[in-house]
């Protein structure tokens, strides 16, 4: 009986000869250096993930080589560790009703930006080859093997880009579906693609029905071991687990066991992760969904690492200029293949204007499926064209790569929907007080009416409450203009109860003093725990000086607060309805 692990451990021991300090200081490099240029690149208002790749890529295969071959080798699991959870949270995304509401645009573009590619960087690359090699049958080989591997798109780039920019709306949802299901289409063109060159190449014809029967196999088997472990997760969560950690570490668990199992039957572990995730978005109790928002927090380092060590992979010196014809022959080709067949795709399903404008800029990106099925080509063909198969694959992602992701920042703009894929919490932590207003008016500004004198009348006191939405004012000292007092609605209520003996007080004889105080530049959590500590309403704005600048009421926050999550709904039903 075969070993099933015969594979897997002499990478594991290779991998053990890089623990020790020399490991850990190449993790740190990778992590330290990724980072920096992830954020530098931010700075530079391109996506981080270029930031990334690059840092990769002046290490790696094609830079200072601090990374040699075999240990980017070594590392491989942390490429299917980052896929898997990319995987799991697409399938988040992909809920039923989304399904029911998009399916027949999501097949109709799907369809148009996989076939149409397939054909036109078909022609071109035969075209091209046949120029320079006079060779019809290896002509046609090149184009029918490049055209179906064109199709797929690299979904761990886009989705990056579009959580950086935390983006929602009809564009971002159309992506999401998009990427998660052409992969699918690549691998069956592939194997359409491998039966017709095959004979053109006198190599070993396998029969169509059987490869078909292979695809069959990965894309069920894949989703049957997935819907399994997603049910598990889901039944051990729900009965046993309440601890946030407990919950993540399981839930963590349960996809890296699957995704072994994928690695030991031949399955593919991506499609496997997003049916985890499916199951548990659409059919575990509302306690188990809490997971998604574990898994996200845990993912960041990991993408740093996935992606420094795609950069390090890639190595184009070793293209000849041939080949790097063809290589930008299969770009354009590509790129205008999915630029006509999503554009078309989605004008027949009559989608949102914005997803027939900007969807193309968000397709460019290739990386994982194409690389894989470009090693199958040249295992399939390893004694013609395949070798020559992968280095334009290699040189092509190194341009995709680099540039699909700056594409997809571009689309994501111009369709208008970043930003809006925030929550109440989100709201909250970005919100300092200074920015919230009552209508158009601050709350917090050095000319605020929410600030009256220590010397103003009680007839003055009572005319700005009835000029103003205030229920209360912070009261300035008149000679040297800091805070001294505030003067709240229900409080003023008791003292007109003294009748006549009212009409003579001052500001200062009706105000308290106030329990605490805070700055223009707390944020909303912060002011809100005043709120709850001292058990009041209404506090205070001040500058370091003391001085008063406004008043932050607990009532003008929220109605703020509530107002841009209905503005923000507002604008995600009206880019559905267009």
């Amino acid at each position: 009986m075969n070993d099933p692990f015969a594979d897997f451990l002499p990478n594991m021991m290779h991998f053990s000869n890089l623990q020790g300090a020399r490991f850990v200081l190449l993790i740190g490099i990778i992590m330290f250096f990724g980072a920096f240029g992830g954020r530098l690149f931010q700075k530079l208002k391109i996506p981080q993930v270029v930031g990334y790749i690059v840092i990769g890529i002046l290490i790696g295969s094609s830079g200072f080589q601090i990374m040699r071959p075999e240990t980017i080798t070594a590392l491989n699991p942390v490429n299917t560790i980052a896929l898997t959870l990319i995987g799991f949270l697409i399938g988040a995304e992909l809920k039923i009703e989304v399904i029911k509401k998009y399916g027949k645009q999501f097949m109709g573009i799907l369809i148009g930006e996989s076939i149409t590619p397939f054909f036109i960087v078909g022609g071109l690359i035969t075209a091209v080859s046949y120029i320079f090699t006079r060779d019809f049958k290896i002509s046609i080989a090149y184009g029918l093997l490049l055209g179906a591997i064109c199709s797929a798109t690299a979904p761990a780039a886009t989705t990056d880009v579009l959580k950086e920019y935390r983006t929602r709306g009809p564009l971002t949802t159309t992506i999401l579906g998009i990427v998660a299901m052409d992969d699918a289409v690549a691998l069956i063109l592939y194997a359409v693609a491998s039966t017709l060159v095959s004979p053109l190449l006198g190599g070993h014809t396998v029969s169509f029905a059987v490869q078909m029967l292979s695809i069959a196999k990965d894309i069920f088997g894949s989703i049957i071991l997935g819907s399994i472990f997603g049910f598990l997760i889901s039944f051990v969560i729900k009965n046993l687990m309440n601890d946030e950690g407990r919950v993540l570490s399981f839930a963590l668990g349960g996809l890296f066991l699957a995704t072994g199992s994928c690695e030991l039957l031949h399955l593919d572990n991506i499609l496997a992760a997003m049916s985890i995730g499916f199951f548990l978005a659409n059919f575990s109790p509302a306690k188990t969904r809490s997971v998604f928002s574990f898994v996200e927090k845990f993912t960041p380092p990991i993408y740093v690492l996935f992606f420094v060590l795609v950069g390090a992979k890639l190595n184009i010196w070793v293209v000849k200029p041939v080949l790097a014809i063809l290589a930008i022959t299969y770009v354009i080709g590509r790129t205008t293949g999915k630029t006509i067949g999503a554009r078309l795709g989605a004008r027949i399903t009559k989608a949102p204007a914005t997803v027939r404008k900007y969807l193309p800029w968000c397709l460019l990106s290739q990386a994982g499926v194409a690389i894989g099925l470009s090693i199958a080509a040249s295992n399939d063909f390893a004694d013609s064209i395949g070798p020559q198969i992968i280095l334009i694959i290699t040189a092509t992602t190194f341009i995709v790569q680099l540039l699909g992701p700056v594409c997809v920042r571009h689309g994501v703009i111009k369709a208008g929907e970043v930003g809006l894929d925030i929550t109440e919490e989100d709201i909250l932590k970005q919100t300092k007080i200074a920015d919230v207003t009552w209508g158009t008016e601050k709350i917090c500004s050095c000319e605020s009416n929410a600030i009256i004198k220590d010397t103003d009348t009680l007839e003055k006191v009572l005319l700005n409450f009835e000029k103003h939405h205030n229920q209360s004012f912070s009261v300035a000292s008149s000679s040297d203009g800091k805070l001294i007092g505030i003067i709240r609605l229900e409080h003023l209520k008791e003292i007109l109860m003294l009748g006549d003996f009212a009409e003579g007080l001052l500001a200062s004889d009706v105000m308290d003093i106030p329990k605490t105080t805070c700055t223009a530049q707390e944020t909303l959590p912060e002011v809100y725990k005043k709120f709850n500590d001292f058990d009041i309403e209404t506090m205070p704005i001040i500058d370091e000086d003391n001085k008063p600048l406004g008043v932050a009421e607990k009532f003008c926050t929220d109605h703020y607060i509530h107002t841009r999550i209905f503005e923000l709904k507002s604008k995600l039903a009206s880019m559905d309805k267009d």
